[in-house]
């Protein structure tokens, strides 16, 4: 029986100049969550010509491809296609100079900073190999293209549109995503990879007045400092240190000239935990400090709290792991490694999750081997450009390859001939 990595590989080479121009061409085509109208149509178009059964339009912009192979397991491969909120900033000469309306109305930047761009191309790539190469593997591969990760509404609105009902159920479910780290490298991980996710907007109520009268108001940009400035003490105060967690209010707002005290304030603050019971008493924590900063301000009324996005922990099944690191380790030798547990949020779990079956999710780097060695050496690791940075910009070779690589050995620990003796 033919290996599928073996027999697929020398294709590779002659397929990396199209997936590059493919990948470039998304690049500068970005768009933002739950509007990837012309991703999908691109990648719904490519798919069917290459003999997938698709369906479009799943969770609004979603796009599902099965490929029937024979008797055997149900593999599922995800990838993401949104872009986000931000004018890209790489220098790039194929560069996004696109912008958009966001969901409240406001015209923004749109770029691929955080990879999604790249995991498309790979899980075509992907397609088009196993496509061609059938006789060294049985089963049935679902190739899932998500919308709306971004935003955390992606996974969930495809799994609301039937996926368990309208497709078959997957034996295991995979995904990968490209990461700050040397190029050629696969990290994966058994167990919690990546945290939990919680954003909330929490409006404060104040009121109103002159700034030469501040008697006459109960001024919500004090109520919001001083609310701000507790939040922190959850973290430093409240969790254990042998605990991981990070809370960040990134945005407050209020009023709109300098001598109007205005009517209310909002915050808007993202929270990362590892530990499902640390996530629930940290989000009781916010609720029991906002309400209590208004309180001690005589707000007239208490705080209004509305979830932004909520993603669960990403904990990769350990015997599905097991299996995805003998197969990483036979191809990458060295260049696949255990990795450590990263601060970023995913949805891709809630597929299986909903679905009750394994699922794993590991990591490709993305960075200039040179320049990831020289920050290393340098204990400067951090000022490398990372995913949502607007200067973030994997170095196409080798990482076009090698994530083309990982998620085919993925496949194949489940699919391919060689899996049998797995």
């Amino acid at each position: 029986m033919p290996n599928l990595v073996e027999t697929a590989a020398p294709a590779i080479g002659a397929l990396l100049p199209e997936l590059e121009a493919l990948y470039k061409d998304l690049h500068q085509h970005p768009e933002l969550s739950m509007q990837e109208f012309r991703t999908a149509a691109l990648v719904a178009q490519r798919m069917e010509k290459l003999g997938y059964e698709v369906s479009s339009e799943v969770g609004v912009t979603g796009v599902v491809a099965l490929l029937r192979n024979g008797e055997g397991p149900v593999v599922m491969l995800r990838a993401d296609m949104d872009a986000l909120p931000m004018a890209e900033a790489t220098g790039l000469p194929y560069a996004s100079t696109v912008t958009a309306e966001d969901e409240e109305g406001v015209q923004v930047g749109v770029a691929h900073s955080c990879g999604h761009d790249l995991h498309v191309t790979w899980l075509l790539g992907v397609a088009q190999l196993m496509a061609a190469h059938r006789d060294a593997w049985s089963g049935t591969l679902l190739a899932v293209f998500q919308p709306g990760e971004e935003v955390g509404r992606g996974a969930r609105s495809m799994m609301d549109d039937g996926m368990i009902e309208r497709f078959p159920k997957p034996d295991v479910i995979l995904g990968q995503h490209v990461m700050v780290g040397p190029a050629g490298t696969v990290g994966y991980r058994s167990g919690t990879i990546l945290s939990a996710g919680d954003s909330l907007k929490v409006k404060l109520f104040g009121r109103g007045s002159h700034g030469s009268q501040p008697q006459t108001s109960i001024d919500p940009v004090i109520m919001a400092a001083s609310t701000t400035l507790r939040l922190q003490t959850i973290v430093s105060r409240e969790i254990s240190p042998r605990e991981s967690a990070v809370l960040t209010v990134g945005s407050l707002q209020a009023g709109t000239k300098e001598n109007i005290i205005p009517d209310d304030a909002t915050l808007k603050l993202n929270m990362r935990t590892f530990d499902d019971d640390v996530r629930e008493y940290m989000l009781g924590a916010i609720r029991r400090i906002c309400c209590a900063e208004c309180a001690a301000s005589n707000a007239p009324r208490e705080p209004e709290f509305t979830t932004l996005s909520s993603y669960p922990l990403t904990v990769n099944d350990d015997a599905t792991t097991a299996r995805l690191r003998k197969a990483f380790e036979a191809w990458f030798g060295a260049r696949a490694y255990e990795t450590q547990p990263a601060a970023a949020s995913e949805d891709f779990s809630v597929f299986g999750r909903e679905w009750g079956v394994p699922y794993a999710f590991w990591f490709v780097g993305g960075t200039d081997p040179e320049i990831y060695a020289q920050a290393e050496a340098a204990k400067k690791l951090n000022e490398i450009p990372s995913n949502h940075s607007p200067k973030f910009a994997p170095v196409l070779d080798p990482t076009l390859r090698t994530g083309l690589e990982a998620m085919l050995c993925a496949a194949a620990a489940w699919l391919g001939h060689e899996s049998e003796a797995a």
